[in-house]
């Protein structure tokens, strides 16, 4: 939460100077100490609906020790799920129309899985756009995460994603390019984040569309970015809210296709996740099955269990504190109603001025 100036102590006035949020007395007064709601458009599929739903919740609610956040989840109903995962949505879940009535500060839009070339062609794109266009004129700011990212920016700016050719899968370092953004306030300026996808957008495009690049790893690859006006919609390519071994997760999958001959090629290692000692036990793992392959015999044991303690995050951290960020600046500049996205006095076309 955010120091209030109540003296004329120069440190105030420095801290204010290098991007920090700081209230004076006035503001102070006025602002509304009241619990967020945040709504989650979780797209992912139905194996790991779950696992999503948990890694946002913990993200948001461990940001900030003292704020209290209600999350709202809800799915697009467009978005075919398997008997299980209705059921879970219908019991635990609101509908959109329900978010509508009542009102939202803040949404995060989950990734997806895709079934089509053109993001256009999927059963979520429509509704999706709905949602996004709702959120806009209705929400104080919008968080995109991965897929939502690529799906907002070509519906919204025309950016057409890349497809690297390759899985681009594993633990990358990035640098904060902007230390002015609040966003990125207090935070380490080079720091780890996953990344899982085959398409990329670049730094350039981003840039080219009016946007402001706020992180980026060495090769130009965009992790978080915000619309020109600085915090109406949130971009990330990467995913902060992975748990430790959602990766681990990820590569026991691959092995499984590998091994049922849904791909040709052994997967990968994720890049900079495994140590060179687990690296050693899934060689070995490697050689075994191919052998129980070859000789039409039982697979061995996929060694998660013995490898798992020995992953390391480097990521959580960075991610809490950027969305600790975010959430403050909503709770900055949104209204006690929560059906209106701003406070009286703030410019939506420029809401961070409010701040200043």
């Amino acid at each position: 939460m955010p120091l209030v100036a109540h003296n004329e102590l120069p440190a105030f006035k420095d801290l204010h100077e290098e991007g920090q949020i700081v209230l004076s007395q006035e503001r102070a007064k006025k602002q509304d100490i009241r619990a967020l709601h945040v709504g989650l458009l979780n797209m992912m599929p139905d194996a790991a609906l779950v696992s999503t739903e948990r890694q946002f919740f913990r993200l948001i609610g461990a940001s900030n020790p003292i704020a209290q956040f209600r999350v709202h989840p809800f799915a697009l109903a467009e978005q075919k799920r398997g008997e299980s995962a209705q059921k879970h949505i219908d019991s635990y879940y609101e509908t959109f129309d329900e978010i509508k009535v009542a009102g939202l500060d803040a949404l995060i839009i989950t990734g997806a899985n895709v079934t089509h070339s053109s993001l256009s062609e999927e059963a979520f794109w429509e509704p999706l756009l709905e949602v996004s266009k709702w959120a806009h004129e209705n929400v104080t700011s919008t968080l995109c995460s991965c897929l939502a990212t690529h799906a907002i920016l070509e519906a919204r700016h025309g950016l057409a994603r890349h497809n690297m050719g390759y899985k681009r899968w594993g633990v990358y370092p990035h640098k904060v390019v902007d230390k002015t953004h609040p966003l990125v306030s207090d935070i380490n300026t080079r720091f780890d984040v996953p990344h899982s996808r085959y398409n990329n957008i670049s730094k350039e495009r981003f840039e080219e569309a009016g946007l402001k690049v706020l992180v980026s790893d060495d090769e130009g690859s965009v992790h978080l970015a915000v619309s020109a006006d600085g915090i109406r919609t949130v971009y990330f390519q990467g995913h902060p809210e992975y748990d430790t071994i959602s990766l681990l997760k990820e590569y026991k999958r691959e092995v499984i296709r590998f091994q049922h001959g849904l791909r040709k090629d052994y997967p990968p290692f994720p890049a900079n996740y495994f140590s060179i000692t687990s690296c050693a036990v899934f060689d070995e793992y490697e050689e075994r099955l191919r052998q129980s392959m070859s000789a039409n015999m039982s697979a061995p044991v996929f060694p998660e269990l013995i490898v798992s303690p020995y992953i390391d995050n480097t990521w959580h951290d960075s991610g809490l504190a950027v969305i600790g960020n975010w959430m403050g600046l909503v709770y900055q500049i949104t209204n006690s109603d929560l059906k209106l996205p701003f406070m009286s006095g703030v410019d939506p076309d420029a809401p961070l001025l409010y701040l200043e």
